[in-house]
C-alpha cells in the first residue's frame, strides 16, 4: 500500500499575507502540517510527503523543516481560481513519475487547518479503509447552525425560509449537519482518474474530528489560535 501525503502552500495569499509560513506560536504554521505528514509517515511504511508551492520562500521554509521537493508548481494552479483538486492531481502526477510508483492513497494536509491529530489521521485512514465503495474521506466539525431549524435563504421575492424544509421545533431533533473544516482529505488513487473536481461527490464518506478544529482565514484566527496554544487551552497535542 503506497501512500501519497500532499501539502500544497501557494505564494499568495490576500486575507492574511505570507499566512503559510507565518509564525504561529514560535515556528512557520506550515511546520506543524510538515510534522504531522512525518509522524503519520513513522506509522505506515512506503509514504512519501510531498510539496506543491510556486514560491522559493515557502520552499526554503519546508526543506529547513525537513521537506524537500523538486516539483514547481505552474503558475496556471497559482491563481486565486486555481482549483485544489487539480492541484493535487498534479503533484500527484509527478510524484509518481518521479518516483516510478502509483500511489494508492491520497492524502492532502491544508496548512491553513493545523488543529489535527495523528490519532484523527490514522482513525480517518481506518474509516476510509473500511468503506470500500467510498471515493474519499474528508474531515468536519458539528456545525453551530442547522439549514433545518436556524439558517434561512432569501429567495427572489425577497422573503425568507428555512434551507431545508423540516418541522422541528429544536436544533437537536434536526438531522446532524457538519461544517468542513480543510483540515485534512483522504483519496482513493482512482478519485483522480474519474474526473471528478469537487470534494463532495455521491460517493463521500465523514470523520468528525472530536474537538476543536477550525481554519485560518482572517488574521485575528491567528491570535485566537495563538492564544489557545500558548495558554496551554488545547486538550491536544499538534
Amino acid at each position: 500500500m503506497n501512500i501519497l501525503i500532499t501539502i500544497c502552500a501557494r505564494g499568495g495569499s490576500k486575507g492574511i499575507p505570507g499566512k503559510n509560513i507565518r509564525s504561529l506560536s514560535g515556528k512557520p504554521l506550515i511546520n506543524y502540517s510538515i510534522e504531522c505528514a512525518k509522524k503519520f509517515a513513522q506509522l505506515y511504511s512506503n509514504t512519501n510527503i510531498a510539496l506543491s508551492t510556486d514560491s522559493s520562500e515557502i520552499k526554503d521554509v519546508a526543506e529547513k523543516a525537513g521537506l524537500t521537493t523538486a516539483y514547481q508548481r505552474p503558475s496556471s494552479l497559482a491563481t486565486d481560481s486555481s482549483g485544489k483538486i487539480e492541484t493535487i492531481k498534479d503533484l500527484l502526477y509527478f510524484e509518481e513519475k518521479q518516483n516510478n510508483t502509483s500511489y494508492d492513497y491520497i492524502i492532502d494536509l491544508d496548512i491553513t487547518s493545523p488543529l489535527r491529530t495523528i490519532d484523527d489521521l490514522r482513525q480517518a485512514f481506518d474509516k476510509l479503509l473500511a468503506t470500500p465503495d467510498a471515493y474519499n474521506l474528508f474531515s468536519v466539525s458539528p456545525a453551530s447552525r442547522n439549514p433545518y431549524f436556524n439558517m434561512v435563504e432569501e429567495s427572489s421575492d425577497g422573503f425568507v425560509a428555512l434551507v431545508k424544509q423540516g418541522n422541528f421545533h429544536t436544533r437537536q431533533a434536526a438531522p446532524a449537519v457538519f461544517d468542513m473544516n480543510a483540515s485534512f482529505y483522504i483519496y482513493r488513487r482512482s478519485f483522480f482518474s474519474s474526473n471528478i473536481n469537487t470534494a463532495i461527490t455521491s460517493k463521500s464518506i465523514v470523520y468528525v474530528i472530536p474537538h476543536i478544529c477550525f481554519d485560518l482565514d482572517e488574521p485575528i484566527d491567528f491570535s485566537i489560535l495563538e492564544l489557545l496554544i500558548n495558554n496551554n487551552l488545547l486538550s491536544f497535542d499538534i
